[in-house]
């Protein structure tokens, strides 16, 4: 179970922006006619892509960035929420604003293990169970796996870190004729992609995707401030004739996107 210590407090993200890069900053400032914000904003984005501010390194405060460039909080803030929005940093509340990684991405055409894409990226993969149980299916969750209602599932909740920092709430609902042993594996630390594909091989699935905005226990779950939206893909897959899982998986918005690629043949 991995410790879901702030992102300020891990590897490299304990080093800060020095005030000598600082300075640098100020001397990135262009004097082109642009709004001050902007001005800002491409200042910082010209220090990230050339290195200089490096990925998990904390940003100076807003105190900080205004008395050095000599603007006003309300640029400052402006730049810093949009440079945000924009995934260029992560501010997690009640730690500070950091130089995010380049977005990782969610292959959106395929069905991959979460833990396998971390691992592509060079990365550590861990995760921690929330609820793995048998429950009843109300209506809803036994339309999407094809069972009665009141019919017996299993359910899991699981969130998904990558170094340490959460990047998925993983909520299944799965269909115990096609998975009998879901709980135990899971509960033995099987990844539930794992566990599915050796017993149901996918045949078919299906995704649907939309924008949310995440609850506070979602918030807390993956460490967001108070208004960052979040992606979530609702997934059905299927082997056979028979849908073996439901799932809904929730991505923070400023560190994940979706990437599909297709091709035509005429």
């Amino acid at each position: 179970m991995p410790e879901t210590t702030p992102l300020s407090q891990t590897g490299a993200a304990q080093e800060e922006v020095s005030r000598q890069t600082l300075s640098e900053l100020a001397g990135a400032m262009s004097d082109t006619p642009a709004p001050i914000y902007q001005r800002v904003k491409q200042a910082i984005i010209s220090q990230i892509r050339a290195g200089v501010w490096k990925p998990h390194q904390r940003v100076p405060s807003e105190s900080e960035l205004v008395n050095e460039l000599g603007v006003s909080r309300m640029t400052i803030n402006r730049a810093l929420r949009e440079l945000t929005s924009e995934g260029f940093l992560i501010r997690m509340q009640g730690v500070g604003t950091f130089v995010a990684e380049a977005k990782a991405y969610t292959p959106m055409l395929e069905v991959h293990n979460i833990a396998d894409e971390i691992a592509r990226r060079g990365h550590r993969h861990d995760s921690r169970i929330l609820v793995c149980e048998a429950r009843l299916a109300d209506a809803d969750q036994a339309l999407q796996l094809g069972i009665a209602t009141g019919a017996l599932l299993f359910y899991s909740q699981i969130v998904h870190y990558e170094n340490n920092i959460p990047v998925q709430i993983e909520d299944r609902f799965v269909n115990p004729e096609t998975a009998p042993d879901y709980l135990q594996q899971v509960l033995n630390k099987q990844s539930p992609y794992t566990y599915l594909m050796e017993i149901a091989p996918l045949t078919a699935g299906e995704h649907r995707v939309e924008a949310i905005s995440a609850s506070d226990e979602q918030r807390e779950l993956l460490q967001l401030g108070e208004h960052e939206p979040c992606l979530l893909i609702h997934r059905r897959t299927w082997s056979g004739s028979r849908v073996v899982t439901s799932a809904r998986l929730i991505y923070p918005g400023s560190r994940y996107q979706l990437f599909g690629r297709f091709s035509s043949h005429g």
